[in-house]
Parts: structure tokens; sequence; C-alpha cells
């Protein structure tokens, strides 16, 4: 019993603890675009560490400007996608792609200076497959959830000869159809009534 109760009091603490980075996380998320304040004017970086050479943006800040700019809606957009809990969610991975996508070009491009091949002209070309698969299971999930919410059955649906172009199926024409002639049939029983009169 004790054990069950420590487990629970655990992850009660767990979760406490993973919200709490991530608030703080979004709360910092101003300061953490700006960082690229700190760093020098100039091609060159030099530290204990490493010596960095902006050879595309040939200045070292905004460089640091143009991947914070990145980094910061990436951070937030995936922090998005794992805390959300609507059906949807799977629709954030499109602006994480174009995000990540963006931040891998501008890594390259100054990583290969500004002779060498450049992926963002035709940026869109690499992405719409991605996004095409990702619409595609959203909308899959959509159907899914809409069937469970008002009770469709989809074979119900299949089963029906849908016209493309009609607003009615073949099911709703055979109804209004059998309405016209019962129409019609109560129009000629009031016709035989007045001439009787």
């Amino acid at each position: 019993m004790t054990s069950k109760r420590q487990l629970s009091i655990k992850e009660k603490s767990a979760f406490l603890v993973w919200g709490s980075v991530i608030a703080v996380l979004i709360a910092v998320s101003p300061y953490i675009f700006y960082l690229y304040e700190i760093f020098p004017d100039g091609r060159f970086w030099e530290n204990a560490l490493f010596t960095y050479e902006s050879k595309f943006y040939e200045d070292v800040q905004t460089a640091m400007w143009t991947y914070l700019g990145k980094i910061t809606p990436l951070m937030l957009l995936l922090i998005w996608f794992f805390t959300c809990k609507h059906w949807w969610y799977h629709a954030i991975l499109v602006p994480i792609v174009m995000y990540a996508f963006q931040l891998f070009v501008a890594f390259t491009d100054d990583f290969y200076g500004e002779g060498a091949y450049s992926l963002d002209t035709n940026g869109l070309i690499y992405l719409a497959p991605f996004f095409i698969v990702i619409l595609s299971i959203v909308y899959l999930i959509r159907i899914k959830v809409f069937d469970r919410i008002y009770g469709i059955d989809l074979t119900e649906i299949e089963r029906e000869n849908l016209k493309p172009f009609s607003p009615f199926s073949d099911k709703e024409h055979q109804e209004i159809e059998q309405f016209r002639k019962e129409v019609d049939k109560e129009k000629s029983a009031q016709e035989d009534y007045y001439v009787k009169l």
C-alpha cells in the first residue's frame, strides 16, 4: 500500500518538475532570443574552446540573431506539440518541420559560405511531401474522431453510390422522387374531388 502511495507521490512530483521546467522555458523564451546581443560584432568569435567564423552572414551577431530567431519559436512549438492534448496536435508538426528546415539551411549556408549551393530557394519542394503526409494523417484522425463523436458509420457512406457533382446521394434522390410521387397522387385526388363537386 505504501509503495502505491509513494509511486503516486513520485509521479506527482515528476509532473510538477516537468511543468515547472516547461513554464520556465516559456517565461525565458524572450531572453533566449535576445542572447544574440552578447555575441561580438565581426566575422570571428574566439573563445577558450573554439573559434567560430561566420562565412555567409559575415557577422557573428547577425548569424546568432538568425539562429536564435529560428530556435526560439522551434522550442515553443516543440513544447506545444508535446503538451497538446487536442486531436489536431499532429498539425503542429508542419511549422516545426518548417523552422527546423530553415535552421538547417541557415547553419549550412553559414558553414559552407556564400559560394555554396542554397537549399532555401526551393524549400517548399523539399517540405511538400512531408506536409502532405502530415495533413493526410491529421485528416484521417479527424475522420476517426468525428466517427466516434457523432456515430457515423463510414462503411455506410462507402456503400452509398455518391455522385461526385451532386449535393444529394442516390438514396436522397430516391426519397425526393418518392415524395414527389406522393404529392402528385394527393394533387390528382384533390382535382378529382373538385371535378366531382
